[in-house]
């Protein structure tokens, strides 16, 4: 069984951080977002990875090879963004007419996996939500199949967005499909949608089945990003109280957190809700709902809803107070 991976996009609703590095590294709950996925496909039986990169596509492929040595995976290279069709588009050769199944980079989900590749026809991964408008959309009949899929429709006769993943068993048909689709004029950004083949191969009869995640963990912006690491946290939760943690000086941990080996902590607050990369020295300092990367350096602050980037430097203010009764200070 073969997966494909897109990671070709720029990330820009998280810049500064997608300046250096790739959103799919971005690090939640002790792993990065590749890494959730690669290790659910890994569980469920996958073999075979092919990846899509492009902006900042060397560090992705430093990534693979350091934390998957043993992983049978191809790198393509997707040089202009023209969208999720194009970059499967040109997975056409790595693939082959072998059964696929496609997760795009940023879409971190609850479901049984295993479930969805012994399904006898194809699959598409669908939620419920509030705003469709910003999605791709399903319509379904009463059997949960897809009778129509339009990319971000201004007026959706439906509330099921398309979350990114697809199992699809009819694999020379979809690069048929996405070869037309390339050959129509692309939207307005310049794009090709998966979204698009699809519909032209629900249209040439092929059934396409809908399945509900459990979870959608949004991973595209700030807010979203540190509400999805406190959920996997909070997952994880009974796992990280059953490992040796390490102890750090004067320090008062509050879980759910992760922190990566090496990291030199003292005198400060950690968490809830805080996941911290490798390496890193914090000092006298109060973190909380916050992500931190590898190697940075933390003095003298209070962080609360922050995301600070690998080798990072962030130095605060210091005060020495001796206040009376009756007292109000803001030193906001």
């Amino acid at each position: 069984m073969k997966a494909i991976i897109p990671v070709a996009g720029a990330g820009t609703k998280l810049r500064p951080l997608t300046y250096t590095q790739p959103k799919a590294l971005i690090p939640i709950a002790g792993k990065t977002i590749l890494g959730v996925i690669v290790d659910q496909l890994i569980d469920a039986g996958v073999t075979e990875f092919v990846f899509v990169i492009g902006y900042l596509g060397e560090k992705i492929q430093r990534y693979i090879d350091k934390r998957y040595p043993h992983l049978k995976h191809t790198f393509v290279t997707q040089n202009d963004r023209r969208g999720t069709g194009h970059a499967i588009w040109l997975t056409r050769d790595a693939v082959g007419d072998d059964e696929v199944m496609i997760v795009l980079g940023d879409t971190v989900c609850d479901y049984n996996v295993k479930e969805v590749l012994n399904s006898p026809v194809s699959q598409i991964g669908v939620r419920k939500v509030d705003d469709p408008r910003r999605f791709g959309v399903a319509e379904l009949n009463d059997k949960d199949n897809v009778i129509r899929m339009v990319e971000k429709p201004l007026i959706p006769k439906s509330n099921m967005a398309m979350v990114g993943i697809y199992y699809i068993k009819e694999t020379a048909a979809m690069y048929e499909a996405l070869n037309r689709h390339l050959n129509d004029a692309a939207d307005e950004n310049g794009e090709y949608h998966l979204t698009s083949a699809l519909q032209h191969m629900q249209e040439d009869g092929i059934v396409l089945h809908a399945f509900r995640v459990n979870n959608w963990f949004d991973c595209g912006k700030k807010e979203t990003l540190l509400s999805t690491n406190a959920i996997l946290l909070k997952q994880m939760e009974d796992e990280q109280r059953t490992r040796k943690l390490e102890t750090y000086n004067n320090t008062v941990v509050i879980h759910p957190v992760n922190i990566a080996e090496g990291c030199d902590i003292r005198n400060s607050i950690i968490g809830p809700n805080v996941t911290i990369g490798e390496n890193t020295k914090i000092e006298s300092s109060i973190v909380k709902d916050s992500i931190i990367g590898s190697f940075a350096e933390l003095h003298h602050v209070v962080l609360n809803s922050s995301i600070i980037g690998s080798d990072a430097y962030v130095r605060g203010l210091s005060q020495s107070l001796n206040i009376g009764d009756n007292t109000e200070i803001d030193l906001a």
